[in-house]
């Protein structure tokens, strides 16, 4: 190969592997990875972590009431589960799911689990390709979370933001 041939093939290289690397540093909202052992396979879930940054989540425009919401920032945040799972009331499969909310009022929530895994934000969401929907339990904190953030454990799937926290029973599937 010739010194011109390999300084072109170098630079492409290096461009393929800068070019994610580069969106992921624009974007404004972190991402985050969280996961668990949920009788004995592992769960994992996947999204974006936006800040309040003085804004009103709940009930304003980051997440308004009546309406689907990504679960998020960027990409619909994303369950990838290694066994089958119960998620409140709906028998979720081995696989990779969207995961949706959508909060009717400050204590009425419901969990949407959407078989297209992989989707930007709520915009193309189609209710069609829902698994299933559960009930959320929704409670008010005592004091505010300036940033989303999604905690997993064998037993619960908690979403935390402003003043609030809705949650959903996890568990493996028998």
């Amino acid at each position: 190969m010739r010194r011109t041939e390999i300084v072109a093939l170098s630079a492409a290289l290096a461009l393929l592997v800068s070019a994610p690397l580069a969106a992921q540093k624009k974007r404004v909202s972190p991402h985050e990875t969280v996961s668990a052992t949920i009788g004995g396979s592992k769960v994992t879930i996947e999204y974006g972590r936006p800040y309040l940054k003085g804004r009103q989540a709940v009930g304003g425009t980051l997440v308004p009431f009546n309406s689907v919401w990504r679960t998020g920032a960027d990409e619909a945040t994303l369950l990838t589960t290694e066994g089958d799972l119960m998620i409140g009331t709906v028998k979720v499969p081995v696989g990779s799911y969207s995961l949706f909310t959508l909060p009717t009022d400050a204590k009425t929530w419901t969990l949407i689990i959407n078989k297209t895994a992989k989707q930007w934000g709520a915009f193309s969401y189609d209710e069609k390709t829902d698994l299933g929907r559960t009930p959320m339990k929704v409670t008010t904190l005592s004091a505010p979370v300036e940033q989303f953030t999604i905690k997993l454990t064998d037993g619960s799937l908690e979403m935390s933001w402003e003043n609030t926290t809705a949650s959903v029973p996890v568990k493996a599937a028998h």
